[in-house]
């Protein structure tokens, strides 16, 4: 199938047929590929924008410069959301492969960013990275006032299944100065990281 096919599978209703696609276009990428898909991230289709996030990921670490260059200076927050999902999928879709320290670095200054959407994509990109991003997510814990980014950390320490979790959401579920909510889904991720780690070790 030629790529112009594949990018116009990437927009077709079954997912089936979107998920083969993104594969192919990741087996088959030219020097095109990665700006093509790029530049979908700001299309106001969906189901397309969400095929070329994934199509991202499929391909990997190659991805990540362009991804973390847009993440910080796109000026559209619809292309910083998809990139910080993008660098998500990357991760999920390569576990194997050390993630790069760029994208680490421009997730962690993607933290402050002053979009919602932005700066929840970015915790869960580095929760989905895992260990190497622990001590960015336990800093930017200690730093924002944000409680959305706060709650999104916790939540993420939870999902991580590193044990240096446990004494970080311990210590806030005890700690009385702690935003409420923050506390609360303190509580609620022990006993998931708990889960998490002793799935690991099985």
């Amino acid at each position: 199938m030629s790529t112009d096919s594949l990018f116009q599978q990437l927009k077709h209703p079954n997912p089936n047929l979107r998920e083969r696609a993104m594969w192919e276009l990741a087996d088959a990428r030219d020097e095109n590929t990665i700006p093509r898909l790029m530049s979908i991230l700001d299309e106001e289709d969906v189901t397309y924008r969400r095929a070329a996030v994934k199509a991202l990921g499929a391909i990997g670490i190659d991805a990540v410069p362009p991804l973390v260059e847009s993440l910080l200076n796109s000026d559209n927050a619809t292309v910083r959301g998809s990139c910080a999902k993008a660098l998500a999928q990357v991760a999920a879709n390569h576990p194997d492969i050390p993630f790069p320290d760029e994208g680490l670095q421009g997730l962690k200054t993607a933290l402050n960013d002053p979009n919602g959407v932005v700066y929840i994509a970015s915790v869960m990109a580095l929760g989905e990275i895992g260990s190497p991003a622990f001590e960015i997510l336990t800093e930017a814990l200690k730093t924002t006032d944000n409680v959305a980014v706060a709650v999104a950390i916790v939540n993420a320490l939870g999902s991580m299944g590193d044990v240096r979790g446990v004494e970080v959401l311990t210590a806030l579920t005890n700690d009385e100065s702690v935003d409420p909510y923050v506390r609360e889904s303190a509580v609620s991720a022990l006993p998931r990281l708990d889960l998490v780690i002793n799935y690991k070790r099985a």
